[in-house]
């Protein structure tokens, strides 16, 4: 007589809740969030005179913005600042910009 288990089936995870994989994956993904950091005056208008060098003198810049809890790191020239809709239009790669709000900047480095 044959012995008739379900072998590997029956240590197998239980991949047969994709829900419960996606709470968990969101439950550490909440863990390294950040507060948004208090950006003063002073700081505002040492962002606008790194920016406006950088224009100047055609430069790149490392911008750090603040997304939902998250900080990232874009670099790439400022091609235009957009005053109306408070924007700035940055150059990553030749021929390809990416909008980045005034509000979600929390670090600017000019990239020498």
């Amino acid at each position: 007589m044959a012995i008739r288990d379900r072998g590997k089936i029956k240590w197998a995870p239980a991949s047969f809740m994709p829900e419960g994989f996606a709470m968990t994956r969101e439950l550490f993904k909440d863990q390294l969030r950040q507060a948004k950091p208090i950006i003063d005056d002073y700081e505002k208008e040492e962002f606008d005179l790194r920016i406006g060098y950088a224009m100047e003198f055609h430069l790149p810049v490392q911008l750090t913005t603040w997304s939902d809890g998250f900080t990232e790191i874009k670099t790439g020239k400022i091609h235009y600042i957009d005053p109306i809709t408070y924007q700035l239009r940055v150059e990553q790669k030749p021929g390809e910009f990416e909008r980045v709000t005034f509000e979600s900047v929390v670090g600017v480095t000019v990239v020498e």
